[in-house]
């Protein structure tokens, strides 16, 4: 089975998203983004090639990235679900053995700026 890795720059995205959530909205919405990003983070360590990945040669080989958003109807929590997850996990796959988890940023973010910076 794969394993999964989060680069110091994934953490740091994931603590800030989930504070965001959870300074903005409360606590439900801080704990149903969490449901979602640990169903995604599942899901690519599973199968990195998920439906809806996509590949993104211009940031480095096995290089792809996955909205939130389509997996939104797979993380429902006794709070409800996300209804509008705005994030992009970028990842690249290392073998059949590993997949890192390079950086988690907003839909609104260039993520050439940001990737540069990761």
């Amino acid at each position: 089975m794969r394993t999964l890795r989060l680069a110091r720059h994934a953490e740091e995205d994931i603590v800030s998203i989930l504070a965001s959530s959870r300074e903005r909205f409360g606590d439900a919405a801080r704990n149903r983004y969490e449901a979602l990003l640990t169903v995604v983070l599942d899901g690519l360590r599973v199968n990195p090639d998920m439906a809806g990945s996509k590949a993104r040669p211009e940031f480095g080989k096995n290089v792809r990235t996955y909205h939130l958003r389509l997996s939104r109807e797979d993380a429902p929590t006794p709070e409800g679900k996300v209804q509008r997850p705005r994030h992009i996990v970028v990842y690249r796959t290392v073998g059949n053995e590993k997949t890192e988890i390079i950086r988690v940023l907003h839909d609104s973010m260039e993520l050439r700026r940001h990737m540069a910076q990761g």
